[in-house]
């Protein structure tokens, strides 16, 4: 358990810039502004290379191992090191941290935009997705010492808002940006995007955002990095790769000797903690049941969200036979209703407290199952803009759920715990995202598979809907976990 010296010294050594916050409890712009802007290029970069496919297989002559390699080495390298990453910043200064994983993503995307071959573009994409992970859990931790009060729970719903954007709107930015052509560079402007926004930020970074860190306890743990890294590998690789690979041996036997390694992670944790000697992960964090009854809600939700971005994009892009652009574009209904729900949920949050969250999920649930009838019966013909209310009201309750999730989770963490625990976090987000993936993805391609009905991706565009609503209402019933102490207000 924490002491309350611990506490009061951290929180001593965390203490807010003057400019951080402004009167009112609403959060200075400049701090806020530049880590969200750091966020939004890290994360988008995971929704954004899926638009870019068809133009760099065709330009790079690539195999279909390679794209697929491209995808899942980001993903991999990002996965596994959050929780790690999230360590270091807690260690060694979170602004440090921060801004040296900023520097390589920025270096990795340019890398990854220049690159001659494919060997060399998936090699920098396993580095931009681990440097990914010293940037993003960062983020939230910087949040959390940086801020308090009313500024500190505006900051987090402007870092929901940001990611939920990221994922929204990247297919469209990729679709965008392939189609302006800058230059000649066709799909290497998503990467070589990123070279001057970086760089942007990382010249503000030590003026506008204040450094932090965890008070007396120094040293990474590095059997808990090994342990941690080997088992959220083990979980993140078989379920990026097994099914377009039909599922071999392998993936079940990786699966398998996940289990073993987390548990071993985990007795290494609590045993290291007995002793005051600096865990990675510090067991205490999940003593806060919000915190932990949030991760596992958390990590259901983006099984539901990420998921629904792969069939959407699938169902117009495959199924209707609509361009990047095109489908991108369908896109802006979604981001609509997730912005007016993003709006929203605050006031709800200060009144309902978690139970903005129920609603949220519900409302998505009722949008994801509208959406499925409204593809049913059209059947693979007439306008896909009858797809539109029904995305709108999706977006509205992704909105209504991200925005204040972050706020409602980790108010109770303790500020030495700060990027520690957004590791964790964020990990479950990923994790949530591989799995969904995984698991829709085979109720998708099972049901285009089989052929049914005359136009078989709309049935499994539908289908697949339904699951996520299931979901949906899944979370709706996990949030009935949480305390129902704090109104995010």
């Amino acid at each position: 358990m924490t002491t309350e010296a611990e506490l009061t010294g951290s929180a001593a050594s965390a203490a807010p810039a003057p400019d951080t916050e402004e009167a009112g409890g609403k959060p200075a712009w400049g701090a806020l502004l530049v880590v969200l802007a750091g966020l939004f290029i890290a994360n988008v970069d995971f929704f954004i290379v899926n638009v870019a496919i068809p133009s760099l297989q065709r330009d790079m002559h690539a195999t279909s191992a390679e794209i697929q390699l491209v995808a899942a080495t980001f993903n991999i390298g990002l996965s596994a090191m959050l929780i790690t990453g999230g360590r270091l910043g807690d260690l060694y200064g979170r602004r440090k941290v921060f801004s040296i994983g900023l520097a390589l993503f920025t270096v990795s995307s340019l890398a990854c935009g220049i690159a001659p071959n494919m060997a060399e573009l998936i090699v920098a994409r396993a580095v931009q997705g681990a440097s990914a992970a010293l940037v993003i859990p960062q983020v939230l931790g910087i949040l959390t010492t940086a801020y308090t009060g009313k500024a500190r729970v505006a900051a987090f719903n402007a870092y929901g808002i940001t990611m939920g954007a990221s994922a929204v709107f990247g297919q469209l930015i990729g679709g965008l940006l392939i189609k302006a052509d800058i230059f000649g560079w066709d799909w290497r402007t998503i990467f070589l995007i990123n070279a001057p926004i970086g760089a942007v930020v990382l010249l503000l970074t030590p003026k506008k955002v204040p450094e932090s860190r965890a008070e007396g306890r120094t040293g990474l743990d590095w059997t808990g990095v090994i342990l941690v890294t080997a088992g959220l590998s083990a979980i993140v690789v078989p379920l990026v790769q097994g099914r377009e690979q039909g599922w071999p041996t392998w993936t079940w036997e990786c699966l398998i000797a996940a289990v073993p390694l987390l548990a071993a992670f985990w007795w290494t944790q609590r045993r290291k903690a007995a002793r005051d000697r600096s865990p990675l992960v510090h067991p205490s964090l999940f003593e806060d049941r919000a915190f932990g009854v949030g991760v596992v809600s958390l990590l259901v939700f983006f099984a539901a969200m990420a998921s629904f971005f792969l069939v959407l994009a699938l169902y117009l892009q495959e199924g209707r036979g609509l361009s990047a652009l095109r489908s991108g574009l369908l896109f802006i209904p979604l981001g609509l209703g997730f912005f007016l729900g993003s709006a929203q949920s605050p006031k709800v949050a200060a009144k309902l407290g978690k139970q903005v969250l129920t609603i949220g999920a519900l409302i998505q649930a009722v949008g994801n199952v509208a959406l499925a009838v409204t593809a049913w019966e059209l059947d693979g013909s007439g306008s896909v803009a009858w797809c539109i209310p029904a995305m709108v009201i999706s977006g509205f309750g992704m909105g209504f759920v991200i925005a204040p999730l972050a706020s409602l989770v980790l108010e109770g963490v303790a500020p030495h715990h700060a990027a520690a625990a957004s590791g964790v976090f964020s990990t479950a987000q990923e994790m949530g995202n591989a799995i969904g993936i995984a698991v829709i993805g085979v109720v998708f391609f099972g049901v285009v598979g089989h052929g049914t009905g005359a136009h078989p991706y709309a049935h499994a565009f539908g289908t697949s809907l339904l699951v996520q609503a299931g979901i949906c209402a899944v979370v709706a019933a996990l949030v009935q976990l949480l305390p129902g102490r704090a109104k995010a207000s």
